[in-house]
């Protein structure tokens, strides 16, 4: 299945099921889950980077345990909305994903999702080691939530 639209990314999914909300970073990928009616993302997992089949068989393994119906992966673009280096790595991080499980996937603008949950943490006091240790999943869970929350709106 070839990387999806918006629209597209919708209509591919069943009626019910969870969707997986993934942001790769250089070394940390951050991953997410909805609930099955994709009304709330929560975080889920953390997964330190290593080769890209051990990345991928950690991230398929949660997919499969949870059921899920789709994968979205945070696309980090400028903020001028072009395309940098982080953004083809995304995108070839998708691409290789799909290589390996043929699911609906929707790369989403994932822009400043670190930097409002990093905000967030530092307003609840939350320590340097804390802030580390949950910023990736909680990053995944922000950016899933936003094209969760467009989702909804289409189907409105």
């Amino acid at each position: 299945m070839p990387l999806l639209d918006p629209t597209a990314f919708a209509a591919a999914l069943p009626e019910r099921g969870a969707i997986l909300g993934i942001d790769p970073g250089e070394k940390r990928i951050g991953v997410a889950v909805s609930d099955l009616t994709r009304l709330i993302a929560s975080s889920l997992d953390t997964i330190a980077r290593t080769k890209f089949a051990a990345d991928a068989d950690a991230i398929l393994k949660l997919y499969d345990g949870r059921g899920c119906a789709g994968i979205v992966v945070g696309l980090p673009l400028n903020m001028d909305g072009s395309s940098g280096p982080a953004a083809q790595s995304a995108r070839a991080f998708a691409r290789n994903l799909l290589a390996k499980r043929d699911a609906p996937l929707l790369l989403w603008d994932e822009r400043l999702s670190t930097a409002a949950v990093t905000r967030t943490l530092l307003e609840g006091d939350a320590s340097r080691r804390r802030r580390g240790e949950v910023v990736d999943k909680m990053a995944a869970a922000y950016m899933l939530q936003g094209a969760l929350d467009a989702m909804q709106e289409r189907r409105a």
